[in-house]
């Protein structure tokens, strides 16, 4: 069964991504294309490390293409989440575990560049856990390690980058 979901992305965020993609679906396939091209007038091909080295590069370049279409496309741009108290993409989260409190925006990882905070996915593990859940709530969720950890939700407000 596929599911879609949103993510959470700042407009500056949106724009950034956007234009990588443009870059990468235009001009970036016409280098990738050209540097194949140079390689493969070298000669023998079984032994061209150059154009093994472009194909590898030419793939890595396409299933970012493939990443940043799915994300923009899915993507909620710019909405702040209203100030509820409810934990949910957009917000600034935080969290008591291990007996120490801990700051993190919800969403996207790609809009981690341009923050201080750490950026923790609504698709992780404890993002999943405390998704919905409102301040004063805990939850406990299982780590990939298998281990059990539980999380107090202390403050959750909304992002204003």
């Amino acid at each position: 069964m596929s599911q879609t979901s949103t993510t959470f992305l700042t407009q500056e965020a949106y724009d950034r991504l956007r234009e990588e993609l443009t870059y990468l679906s235009n001009e970036g396939r016409t280098e990738i294309a050209n540097k194949i091209e140079a390689a493969r007038l070298e000669g023998d091909l079984r032994e061209n490390g150059g154009y093994h080295a472009a194909k590898e590069e030419q793939g890595k370049m396409e299933a970012r293409i493939r990443q940043l279409t799915q994300l923009l496309d899915s993507a909620t741009v710019g909405e702040a989440p209203p100030d509820d108290g409810v934990v949910e993409p957009g917000m600034v989260v935080t969290v008591q575990m291990f007996g120490e409190e801990e700051t993190f925006l919800m969403g996207s990882r790609e809009i981690g560049d341009h923050t201080e905070l750490q950026v923790y996915s609504e698709k992780s593990a404890m993002g999943a856990a405390i998704n919905g859940k409102k301040v004063g709530d805990k939850v406990t969720y299982t780590a990939p390690t298998g281990k059990q950890i539980e999380v107090k939700i202390l403050a959750a407000k909304p992002h204003d980058g």
